[in-house]
């Protein structure tokens, strides 16, 4: 049996990861993150303890109680809290000074470096994840109009130059125009926010980043995703095959379908 740590940020995500290790004999150590992670989290794991983000003290001390040598990134982190005073620790507020700027990107890569430090391994999420990964094509019944399919193939060429700035990974497009680009805020909020400014019949497009590291950061769809597209009218989502996760893939399909959204991965 194989031990793996987890730190369990918000959304489904952690729940697939841990059920799918558990499933290979492996078992699961949580660090689950206040106000973040799902409670269930603590129903499925072999062993969980509950960390605010930046107590990076306490995490470093539980990783050398449980004799951890490999752990995974999984989930939906709210960045920003590095901005809410008194949040993290010495040695977290150090490590982010340290750093060039405050991107995604360079956060992740310096925690890597620090886990490498101490012998830590950062695994690729697909040794558990792998069936999450979309194929390329339209995945449900709704196939594309002519003029979503056009839009679709721009927002893609969008979002990917977006994704190469790390600035975000979703981009909201509608009759050739950008309406809406995600930062900080999260998909939800950039989703609303493009449907407040341009109505219905949006397209929104998901993707990667240029060099994506498998280990951390995945972009990830699931059900809420379809919900709020349905809810806020839009005609497609397009999101990258093979280079992120599709959860909860029948419902998403029929959600989708019930409201007449095209999901295609490119």
């Amino acid at each position: 049996m194989n031990k793996v740590g987890l730190i369990a940020g918000g959304g489904t995500l952690p729940l697939e990861f841990i059920k799918s290790a558990k499933k290979q004999g492996d078992q699961v150590v949580v660090f689950a993150l206040n106000q973040m992670a799902l409670p269930e989290v603590e129903r499925e794991a072999d062993r969980i303890y509950w960390l605010d983000f930046g107590q990076y003290a306490k995490f470093m001390f539980l990783l050398v109680k449980e004799r951890l040598r490999q752990i995974a990134l999984v989930g939906k982190v709210d960045k920003s809290v590095i901005y809410k005073d008194g949040q993290l620790d010495n040695d977290s507020r150090e490590g982010l000074e340290s750093l060039g700027d405050r991107s995604d990107y360079s956060i992740l890569e310096e925690a890597t470096r620090r886990l490498a430090q101490v012998g830590v391994e950062v695994i690729d999420c697909k040794r558990y994840l792998s069936h999450l990964l979309p194929g390329k094509g339209v995945l449900g019944a709704v196939t594309p109009a002519g003029n979503v399919q056009k839009d679709i193939e721009f927002g893609f060429g969008m979002a990917k130059k977006l994704a190469e700035a790390d600035i975000g990974q979703t981009v909201i497009v509608k009759d050739g125009a950008v309406v809406a680009v995600e930062a900080m805020e999260g998909t939800d909020a950039t989703i609303e926010r493009a449907s407040s400014i341009a109505g219905k019949g949006c397209v929104m497009v998901k993707v990667s980043r240029p060099q994506q590291d498998m280990r951390w950061d995945v972009p990830t769809v699931g059900i809420r995703t379809a919900e709020m597209l349905a809810e806020n009218g839009y005609t497609a989502l397009a999101i990258e095959s093979a280079r992120m996760y599709l959860l909860d893939r029948d419902e998403f399909i029929e959600t989708a379908d019930a409201s007449g959204i095209t999901i295609q991965a490119l």
